[in-house]
């Protein structure tokens, strides 16, 4: 059963390691901001980046962590700086901000962000959910942007979104929060990036699969499925930020792209039956 699990994965996830020379010459002396660093895709990256002589400036809310992971990277070539902030707090995200003002900034991962499963029937009176997957998933990328364009039109920088697949697919029951959110900033994205390239930032989003991380944790079917380790996903964030093109998505997500549209009423029934079916 492993085996045939490993060779599923290699078949969906064909990755390719960057040349680590041309990362380390394209991030050489270079200061690069990684928010949600502190587990899973963000401390993979921060360990993957630290053998570069860079400046990593991690941002996450577990403070004991981040020290952690500070320890851990002593002794490698990258300067590391830590800020703990809760970016779903408007204060505490100012704050960050703020303390950004005297940075020269050349590279911002939003990595940062937060999932939820739930019955729209069993959240009429959570509205508390929608709204921290918006500040987090949405609103507290679009204000780090805002701030930090003039730095990147300065350094002629780059914006890399880490987003998921399920943007670019039918909307799924159950998920209404999470999706709304996380497709909310992806086209905030990809309506500014013709204006962000035409000052010479660069945009790339990569569009992940499932990653096994503490977020899926809760979703018992995901521990069924075929899901990247966070080392391979930061492995394909290496790589972009190496090609700077405009975009990674698994080579199979096509298909479902078109499924969607053609099948869109079968899916919507398909969801349909779920339900009826969970109830």
């Amino acid at each position: 059963m492993k085996i045939l699990t490993n060779l599923l994965n290699c078949l969906l996830f064909p990755i390719r390691k960057p040349n680590f020379c041309q990362l380390e010459q394209c991030l050489r002396h270079k200061t690069i901001i990684i928010t949600g660093a502190s587990f899973g895709i963000g401390e993979a990256l921060c360990h993957l980046l630290s053998d570069i002589e860079c400046q990593l400036i991690l941002v996450a809310r577990t403070a004991d962590k981040l020290q952690l992971i500070e320890q851990s990277l002593s002794n490698k070539k990258a300067k590391i700086d830590l800020f703990c902030a809760d970016l779903r707090d408007v204060e505490q995200l100012d704050s960050f901000i703020a303390y950004l003002a005297s940075y020269h900034v050349d590279v911002f991962i939003n990595n940062a962000g937060i999932s939820i499963c739930r019955p729209i029937m069993q959240s009429l009176d959570r509205m508390h959910d929608f709204e921290r997957t918006i500040k987090l998933n949405y609103l507290a990328p679009v204000k780090l942007c805002l701030a930090l364009i003039p730095k990147l039109q300065q350094s002629k920088g780059h914006i890399i979104n880490v987003s998921a697949i399920n943007v670019l697919l039918a909307p799924t029951v159950n998920w209404a929060a999470y999706q709304a959110s996380k497709t909310a900033f992806d086209q905030w994205l990809r309506c500014a990036s013709s204006e962000l390239e035409n000052r010479q930032i660069k945009v790339s989003t990569a569009y992940l699969p499932l990653v096994k991380t503490r977020m899926i944790a809760p979703t018992k079917i995901y521990k069924k499925l075929p899901a990247l380790q966070p080392c391979q996903a930061a492995t394909i964030i290496s790589r972009l930020l190496v090609s700077q093109k405009r975009q990674y998505k698994p080579w199979w997500v096509i298909i479902g792209q078109l499924a969607s549209v053609i099948f869109n009423g079968v899916w919507c029934k398909l969801n349909s039956y779920y339900i009826k079916k969970k109830q």
